[in-house]
């Protein structure tokens, strides 16, 4: 049961089922463990999401390899990875050099209530204040430290499934 070895559509299938379990534990933590999460926490659940939407379109259209939809569903998969682990490498920095001077900023629902979004994204990305605590730990390593190497193996995940030549299979 190699998943290198699987076809397209079931290839994105997994990679859907990562991002659907990686998403339902950061629910689990947040509502069970009572571990809120910061901004930049809630910007890695949507590109997560996102990822995950990308993996589940191109698992259920399974487009043909000749017509170069597998290498567009690849990519765009690859680029929605490359986003999130911008902001896991964001929020690392964040935790690993801390600002001194940094207090806990407002909750992201009163920045969306107060400001337009290029403001919420520009201000949330300068993240500090909650941003730099480490509440959650597994093997020495922070969450955003784990959603970094998550985002990265499924950015390589994406563009094998999506530019690997295979012969024709059922699924």
């Amino acid at each position: 049961m190699n998943p290198l070895r699987w076809g397209f559509r079931a290839q994105f299938l997994l990679g859907f089922l990562i991002c659907a379990g990686l998403l339902g534990y950061a629910i689990f933590v947040q509502l069970q463990l009572g571990i809120e999460p910061c901004p930049l926490c809630i910007f890695q659940r949507i590109a997560f999401a996102a990822l995950g939407v990308l993996f589940l379109l191109g698992a259920l259209h399974g487009p043909r390899s000749s017509a170069g939809g597998r290498k567009i569903y690849g990519v765009l998969a690859f680029l929605a990875a490359l986003v999130g682990a911008g902001i896991s490498t964001k929020h690392v920095s964040v935790q690993l050099f801390p600002d001194p001077m940094a207090s806990c900023g407002p909750p992201l629902s009163f920045l969306r209530e107060t400001m337009g979004p290029f403001e919420v994204l520009r201000r949330v990305l300068t993240g500090t204040g909650d941003c730099g605590n480490i509440d959650w730990r597994f093997l020495g390593l922070s969450m955003p430290m784990w959603c970094l190497i998550c985002f990265v193996l499924l950015a390589v995940f994406a563009l094998y499934a999506g530019f690997k030549s295979r012969k024709r299979t059922l699924i």
